[in-house]
């Protein structure tokens, strides 16, 4: 990838927002970008809803933000950045890229998506990229999402099995999902029976896995 310098009106560094509920790593993030003469780290936040807030505040050029965060996940975090602050372009990092996560991700409007263990100066150049206009995606998941099977259950089966999690009774989904509690014994079942596992748990299991929940 070749990197790009852009500076912002006037020449001033590009200036950016981390956001990781890891102390440690959105510290060394940011020990590592204070190392690049045209990036400023000029805030810093450790769950989705204080990222949201903290760019509305210091509005950055650019937010990196974790995929997996306490209160709101890095995509929604996103959504709401691209409806509230367009003029900030979102990277989203992550330790568990898989391709839905990164169809999700573009669908919200992040500009960039990129593994967590990527090279230490690649983030530096994904955000001179996305601050200059530019997309960046990691080329090993973008490959990954151009052959991962579409998943075989419905917005409504993804959403029962979703709260199954920890196996939650019947009643129980039903009440927060204002289903009978048939209904959701048949949603259960059918994604048991299409993902061609034994019980919900596993079914849990494997949509989890593919990055479908």
């Amino acid at each position: 990838m070749t990197a790009q310098r852009p500076t912002g009106p006037g020449g001033r560094p590009v200036r950016v927002l981390l956001a990781d509920d890891e102390d440690l790593i959105r510290v060394a993030l940011a020990a590592l970008l204070d190392l690049e003469a045209d990036i400023e780290v000029v805030a810093q936040a450790a769950d989705g809803r204080g990222a949201v807030e903290t760019a509305l505040a210091h509005t950055p050029d650019v937010a990196v933000v974790d995929l997996q965060m306490p209160g709101l996940d890095g995509l929604e975090v996103t959504s709401e950045l691209a409806a509230a602050l367009p003029s900030c372009g979102v990277v989203i990092l992550t330790g568990h890229g898989r391709p839905p996560h990164l169809q999700r991700a573009l669908a919200s409007g992040a500009k960039g998506f990129l593994p967590k263990g990527s090279p230490g100066g690649a983030l530096a150049d994904v955000i001179r990229r996305v601050h200059a206009g530019g997309r960046y995606v990691d080329p090993a998941l973008a490959a990954d999402a151009l052959t991962a099977p579409a998943c075989p259950l419905t917005p409504r089966e993804l959403e029962v099995l979703r709260l199954a999690e920890y196996d939650t009774p019947v009643a129980l989904i039903a009440r927060r999902t204002r289903l009978s509690n048939g209904t959701v014994r048949n949603h259960l079942a059918a994604a048991v029976g299409k993902l061609g596992v034994a019980s919900r748990a596993e079914a849990f299991r494997m949509a989890h896995e593919r990055g479908w929940l």
